[in-house]
């Protein structure tokens, strides 16, 4: 009797504790019955492994809603279509973006939304219609695009570069660096060639421009000697000419002797006529010898 009274007992409070546990499980969920979702749908053509059903979905980092079906597109096999439920109370626009996002190092992903401003209009589902959020690539195809990108270029890079580097083209390159120090050396000795008739160039400028200023220093001075001497001779030319005025008027009124005045003056007259031609002959032969030598003047006769 005794025994079967603590049998009693004991299956009575193991199924009063069943029932605690049962209401406590349910004051524990009573809010998440209350919470109120709306669907939203996004597509990708990336890989969705490591995302399930009742994964993450994040706005800005924080906890919005829950992944609630996973499938692919009946309309387009090439890509993924996801259901999202998100909380009723988180404002869904059109200028937000989903994509997934690796959650550590466990391989699992979970949806990222990100975007989205104030003024923008609100996607708001209907009875029929799921509206869609737009996605753009996630850091994951990203990296595997660049990553399968950089790969080629690598490839390439190297194939042509054995192509460069073929025996052929290493003989042409060492011809090319053997022919570049023989036309080195060469413009060399060609410079120092240069620099040397360049001096003796300038030595010939000098040289030059010594014997110019010699030149016009020799011409200054025969310039002024031949000046003064070209004066002098207009000068007797017009006193010559008024002594003979003066002869003609005297010679006019019978004051003189022709013959005894003119006799020696005819003489001194021959002198320089004979003078003058000499000159001018001289000068149509060389006139260089009258600018740039000196001569001693030739006495007249008598003299």
């Amino acid at each position: 009797m005794y025994s079967r009274v603590n049998y009693t007992i004991v299956g009575l409070f193991v199924l009063l504790f069943g029932i605690g546990m049962v209401v406590f499980s349910f004051w524990l969920a009573k809010y998440g019955f209350k919470q109120h979702y709306k669907t939203y749908k996004i597509y990708t053509t990336e890989s969705v492994s490591g995302l399930s059903k009742d994964s993450v979905v994040k706005l800005h980092g924080v906890d919005v809603g829950r992944v609630k079906e996973i499938r692919i597109d009946p309309e387009n096999i090439q890509r993924v279509e996801i259901l999202l439920n998100i909380k009723e109370d988180v404002p869904i626009t059109e200028d937000m973006v989903a994509h997934t996002v690796m959650l550590g190092v466990t391989g699992l992903l979970s949806i990222e939304i990100e975007g989205g401003t104030n003024g923008a209009k609100r996607l708001e589902p209907k009875p029929g219609y799921i509206p869609v959020i737009p996605t753009k690539p996630s850091w994951i195809h990203r990296a595997k695009r660049d990553i399968g990108v950089l790969v080629e270029k690598l490839n390439t890079l190297a194939t042509q570069t054995d192509k460069l580097l073929n025996d052929k083209n290493i003989e042409a390159f060492s011809d090319i660096l053997e022919n570049t120090r023989v036309l080195t050396h060469k413009s060399v000795s060609v410079i120092d060639e240069a620099n040397a008739t360049l001096a003796t160039y300038r030595g010939a400028i000098v040289q030059i421009n010594h014997e110019l200023e010699q030149v016009t220093s020799d011409f200054s001075k025969i310039t002024d000697t031949t000046v003064p001497a070209i004066k002098t001779l207009m000068d007797t030319t017009q006193n010559f000419n008024r002594v003979t005025l003066k002869v003609e008027k005297s010679l006019d009124r019978g004051d003189y002797n022709v013959k005894k005045i003119f006799e020696p003056m005819l003489v001194e007259i021959e002198i320089l006529s004979d003078q003058i031609n000499a000159l001018a002959k001289e000068f149509q032969e060389s006139p260089s010898d009258i600018f740039f030598k000196s001569r001693q003047q030739r006495r007249g006769p008598g003299e």
